[in-house]
């Protein structure tokens, strides 16, 4: 497939199997296959009673809601204060956003609540108006477009890092599949795996862990990373602290990535500005993880 622009996701037609569409999926699976004998879209009431079976709250304990109506007021101050969150039904984007609260409910909690703070603490510019913020824009990347990398072995974090592709997903390719663990986070990103292209790319959160995670399912494992992401987004100051992971090139991701010609795509699996990375490791509490 050649390099190319996003489709507009958000208009695909309702698929209950979309799950079985990939691996990116898997995080979501459990809780998608909910859906599989519906022959269209899900009301919001309907999600809105797994929100609620599953008692998911705001970092302040506030129940969250999903409403039919925006207001003037930020999105994030929304959810935030009165656990209101807009939701737009037959739209992709939403419904993995709905996804994502109930397969992480702390880090998504936590990153409502970062995300708020840096709205009200926002920088200004010169001439006095507002301006995001490197946290803001941190805290977004990784709301919409995050991705958790896990490994064992720190060696293959540091190869990711420093954007070493070929040799990451070449030359190390059993390495990986026997000590990292990938999870896509972003519920836009969810959104483009139902049509993934050459050009995907995930803003990801790294944590060295221990090898006993990687034995599990990917259910206990999303379980027991949970706390320990929410507690690393309370240090997300900025852009550079994620990885950029060109996802197609994860192993079982995209049935192209056998040929490890498909890695010499200069123009998606790119280098780095190594002088400018940050020590964007993180390490998983070993008591959550073993």
């Amino acid at each position: 497939m050649e390099f190319r622009k996003s489709a507009n996701f958000s208009s695909m037609e309702w698929d209950p199997r979309f799950t079985e569409r990939s691996p990116m999926f898997a995080p979501v699976a459990r809780r998608g296959s909910v859906f599989r004998s519906y022959t269209d879209w899900p009301l919001r009431e309907c999600l809105q009673e797994l929100l609620s079976r599953e008692r998911v709250t705001t970092a302040a304990g506030i129940p969250l809601r999903l409403v039919a109506d925006p207001t003037s007021e930020p999105y994030e101050l929304c959810v935030h204060e009165r656990g209101e969150m807009h939701f737009r039904e037959r739209d992709w984007h939403d419904f993995f956003n709905v996804l994502a609260w109930l397969t992480y409910p702390q880090t998504k909690a936590a990153l409502n609540d970062a995300q708020s703070a840096a709205l009200k603490e926002r920088p200004r510019a010169s001439d006095g108006r507002s301006q995001r913020g490197r946290r803001r824009d941190a805290l977004t990347l990784f709301d919409e477009n995050g991705a958790v990398v896990v490994a064992s072995d720190p060696t293959l974090l540091e190869d990711l890092r420093c954007f070493r592709w070929k040799r990451l997903f070449v030359e190390r390719r059993s390495d990986v599949n026997a000590a990292m663990g990938m999870f896509v986070f972003g519920h836009a990103l969810l959104a483009k795996a139902l049509s993934p292209y050459v050009g995907m790319t995930a803003h990801s959160m790294l944590f060295k862990v221990a090898p006993g995670l990687l034995a599990q399912d990917v259910d206990a494992q999303i379980r027991a990373l949970d706390s320990q992401i929410a507690e690393a987004i309370t240090t997300l100051a900025a852009p550079a602290m994620l990885s950029p992971l060109p996802v197609l090139g994860v192993p079982g991701w995209w049935r192209d990535n056998e040929d490890p010609r498909f890695y010499d795509k200069a123009e998606y699996f790119r280098g780095g500005r190594h002088k400018a990375l940050f020590r964007n490791v993180f390490q998983a509490n070993p008591r959550s993880v073993l």
